[in-house]
């Protein structure tokens, strides 16, 4: 079972981009899991560009199925004093599946300092903890080590989830991070009480400093849906690290099949 480096480390150099493969293990129904097209996108972006600042921001449009043999091309839309602008294109036979804009920008002075967004009470998982791994399932969640909180104070279209990756050494700290951002089912999928067709339309990440780090690979991540209707959904999700400090802030658009 390939793990994120693995398949980074398989992509091949084409004129104008880069050819891979989304391995069945990654499939989440019949496209990828978002988080590695995204996460494999950023590494095309990050490659694509010399002496590139951190990442801040990333804008994500997941416009169709992606699977099997992938293409992936990056090219610089902008690069100014501050911030360089990146495009990020993944297609496949179904043709083009995923668009992205990443936001590359150092630090600025300035006399503006504002934080919000205590992490909600949940400990990291203990090693006495009965965690889930999900090695005997035939989606993506099997390349993740999860622990969902499940009791009263969750809200109705709510999740709350510590989650990390089965296999991680090595990889650059913000792939990583965009790889496990979207390890979340809908929110509002806890109003249809069980399984639907779902589909993520757009997604916008945030990232809330230059360098994310936490604690033997453990992020916690929280979705809630504040709309749905008529098919559409619309939720905000944050992430904090093992010491409870934020690290992005989300939004996304999901369609809901049910």
């Amino acid at each position: 079972m390939p793990g994120l480096k693995q398949i980074i480390e398989a992509l091949e150099p084409i004129e104008g981009g880069w050819r891979g493969s989304i391995p069945d293990t990654w499939l989440q129904g019949r496209t990828s899991y978002g988080g590695l097209s995204a996460a494999l996108a950023l590494h095309a972006a990050q490659q694509s560009e010399g002496d590139l600042p951190p990442l801040r921001s990333a804008l994500v449009a997941f416009v169709g199925p992606l699977s099997g043999d992938v293409v992936i091309r990056a090219s610089r839309l902008r690069r100014g004093r501050n911030a360089t602008f990146i495009q990020a294109d993944v297609e496949s036979d179904a043709g083009l599946g995923l668009r992205a804009t990443f936001v590359f920008m150092g630090t600025v002075e300035s006399k503006v300092t504002h934080e919000v967004g205590t992490a909600p009470d949940f400990s990291r998982p203990s090693p006495a903890d009965t965690t889930y791994k999900g090695e005997n399932s035939n989606f993506f969640i099997q390349n993740f080590e999860l622990l969902d909180r499940r009791d009263a104070t969750v809200g109705p279209t709510e999740w709350l989830r510590w989650a990390r990756l089965q296999e991680r050494d090595g990889l650059d700290p913000m792939v990583e991070l965009v790889c496990i951002a979207d390890c979340l089912p809908p929110a509002a999928l806890k109003l249809v009480g069980g399984p639907a067709p779902v589909s993520s339309m757009t997604w916008q990440l945030n990232v809330l400093g230059p360098q994310p780090r936490t604690t033997d690979g453990w992020w916690l991540l929280r979705a809630s849906a504040d709309y749905a209707r008529e098919g559409s959904s619309s939720q905000e999700m944050a992430i904090w690290n093992a010491d409870g400090r934020p690290i992005a802030q989300q939004m996304q658009s999901v369609a809901i099949f049910a």
